[in-house]
């Protein structure tokens, strides 16, 4: 991004809430005590949700997802502060800080959107309570949480994109602890009279239909209630609401005061400080609001601590379920029962012992990758950017399969309900397609390193770079959001017994009761054009990689060039050999035992292995580890 008077752009500083080097180190301990709190916290409202089936409801359905929202904010923000302080390193790549605005306006603006459907949902619950299982129906939850989705992305996107055609000066010094919107803007030297424009409308929208539509759901709860004779009637009603007010008090309370800190205030430290109160303190605080201000929350808190859940008879847990989709010749919908592994008792805790383990080897691995990525300089590459994308797709994508799996074990309980089940669906297709076509562009990133050496730089600019992140992660959502869609105008039957540890979209079209044909022809048109677009383009550039190779005059040259392949060629065969491995094994094989066993190592395994090939086949990544590691252990022992 050059111009006359603009230099090009390597880094932002992010200056935090203070430069003294002795507050450092409490400001570390304070930034990783929230941060752990958070993600305990909302991790365990999802597992208690998830694994109790008195809170199989809409309410709790969306309270599950803004769970695993605020846990997606709080991850998004506060490792690279604690990466940065570690390192003692304030910047940020362009690259990094773009995509980070970009994932805080995307979880920033669904915490919005969730907090106004479950006002919705309080709303029907009171006002309307005979007709409050045919409105909030599996089908409108779903297809209200994948709208705030699509919704929050395109409206990301769209800043995003419009901040590329921006051009920066020298003075890059953000005077925040993350990069914000209206920070990147006021760095910039051309004009951002559209970009302010965007800004202005978009925030105006954003925040106020969400809060007109609160208010007006308060407002005709209020006036119900009202009407409601008796004392313990109306105390019973306000009781339902009094958790989600709180939060909502939260959310916007701090994003007020942010903005009037920022009006009023001509210090960029106290705006940090609020801005903390705005992005931090209310993920950290909606787990503890959920759980001491609501009976049943803690009543299924109590239930899995002590280990003491209930078997409940198949009478009584129909009259606990919520959903209620019957048609003439289907039963209702209410649960799917995911068979696992296997249904021997003794094995069960020998199973959710390993599934644990691969679990936790994963998320290490792959935060030990994006922690060394993001603190040492000499990996801020378009390489080592895709990598790190790819790391925290792997998270995800474990996170969505295997969490499930552990809860329905130790639960004894193998059911998953019906919006869960097409979440998880939805969730699987999302960072599967991501990581297929991250994959495809660090083959294009090889490509162009040794097929095109001189222009690398010019062709993989940080705007490229994000645009081919952007676009994966868009076609990826389409894609998801396309057959999970198709797939909500089925019917099914009473067979509802999926031989899987997790929800797999060919696995819902074998229990459908109604017609699959155009299910089926969009999986193959579909899923046919991604794979096949995402190998050839991989062939075809490992093709001109291998020519290029072949024409270089010495040994050495030869070796080089392939050793910077070698651990991406790794993972591409791991990725498509194992899913090639399950297509094979689930055609030539009658047990659908064996198909769930060969799904494991397409599902975990690669997400579990590619850490230690990236680490262990490449000289630079174990070099930032040693350096990572020595900076972390150096501390602990002058304390010790």
């Amino acid at each position: 991004m050059e111009g006359r008077n603009q230099t090009a752009i390597p880094k932002f500083l992010l200056l935090g809430l203070t430069e003294d080097p002795a507050l450092q180190p409490l400001i570390f301990s304070f930034f990783l005590s929230l941060y752990l709190v958070t993600i305990l916290g909302n991790l365990l409202i999802i597992l208690v949700i998830s694994s109790d089936p008195h809170l199989h409801t809409p309410m709790y359905f969306f309270l599950s997802n803004l769970s695993f929202t605020d846990i997606c904010i709080s991850t998004t923000t506060i490792p690279k502060v604690l990466a940065n302080i570690q390192a003692q390193d304030q910047s940020i790549t362009y690259t990094g800080c773009l995509s980070q605005m970009c994932f805080v306006l995307i979880f920033g603006g669904l915490e919005c959107c969730l907090l106004a459907v479950m006002a919705y949902d309080r709303y029907v619950a009171i006002c309307h309570p005979l007709r409050y299982t045919v409105i909030m129906n599996p089908h409108l939850c779903v297809l209200l949480v994948l709208l705030c989705l699509l919704v929050t992305t395109v409206n990301a996107l769209l800043h995003t994109l419009m901040v590329l055609r921006l051009s920066f000066c020298t003075a890059l010094e953000i005077p925040h602890f993350l990069c914000e919107l209206t920070q990147v803007i006021t760095l910039a030297c051309s004009d951002t009279l559209i970009n302010n424009l965007l800004v202005f409308w978009g925030t105006s929208l954003f925040a106020g239909i969400p809060l007109s539509g609160i208010i007006f759901s308060y407002a005709q709860i209020v006036s119900s209630i009202l009407r409601i004779p008796s004392v313990g009637g109306r105390y019973k009603a306000f009781s339902t609401c009094g958790s989600h007010l709180s939060v909502v008090s939260l959310f916007y309370g701090t994003g007020f005061g942010v903005y009037i800190s920022s009006a009023v205030s001509d210090s960029s430290i106290k705006s940090v400080v609020a801005s903390m109160m705005y992005m931090v303190v209310p993920q950290m605080l909606n787990p503890f609001i959920y759980s001491l201000r609501n009976r049943e929350m803690k009543g299924a808190l109590g239930r899995l601590f002590s280990e003491k859940m209930k078997v409940q008879s198949p009478s009584s847990l129909t009259s606990l379920r919520f959903f209620n989709m019957a048609t003439r010749n289907h039963t209702a919908v209410l649960e799917f029962l995911l068979l696992g592994l296997t249904e021997d008792p003794a094995l069960q805790p020998l199973i959710f012992s390993l599934f644990l383990s691969m679990y936790l080897v994963t998320v290490l691995g792959n935060l030990l990758i994006i922690l060394a990525v993001s603190s040492d300089p000499h990996l801020h590459t378009p390489m080592y950017f895709f990598l790190s994308n790819l790391s925290f797709t792997d998270i995800c994508f474990s996170t969505t399969t295997i969490l499930k799996m552990l809860a329905n074990i130790q639960a004894q309980d193998q059911s998953i309900t019906y919006t869960g089940y097409f979440s998880q669906v939805c969730s699987v297709l999302i960072f599967g397609g991501l990581e297929n076509c991250l994959l495809v562009a660090m083959a294009y990133d090889r490509y162009v390193a040794i097929c095109h050496t001189l222009r690398y730089t010019v062709i993989m600019n940080p705007i490229f770079c994000i645009l081919l992140l952007l676009l994966s992660l868009l076609i990826s959502v389409v894609h998801a959001l396309l057959h999970t869609l198709m797939v909500l105008r089925l019917s099914f039957c009473t067979d509802l017994e999926i031989p899987q540890f997790f929800c797999e979209l060919a696995q819902v079209f074998k229990l459908a009761c109604s017609d699959t044909l155009v299910n089926n022809i969009l999986v193959y048109l579909v899923i046919g054009l991604l794979a096949v677009t995402a190998i050839s383009g991989i062939i075809f550039s490992y093709s001109h990689i291998m020519s290029s190779v072949l024409r270089m005059p010495s040994s050495e040259g030869k070796h080089k060039a392939f050793s910077t392949c070698a651990s991406h060629l790794s993972v591409v065969s791991l990725f498509y050999g194992t899913g090639f491995g399950v297509y094979i094994s689930s055609a030539v094989t009658d047990s659908p035992r064996n198909s769930a066993v060969a799904s494991v190592m397409y599902t975990v395994v690669p997400q579990m292995l590619n850490p230690f090939i990236y680490s262990l086949r490449n000289r630079d990544m174990k070099e930032a580890l040693r350096k990572l590691i020595g900076r972390t252990v150096s501390p602990l022992a002058c304390m010790i």
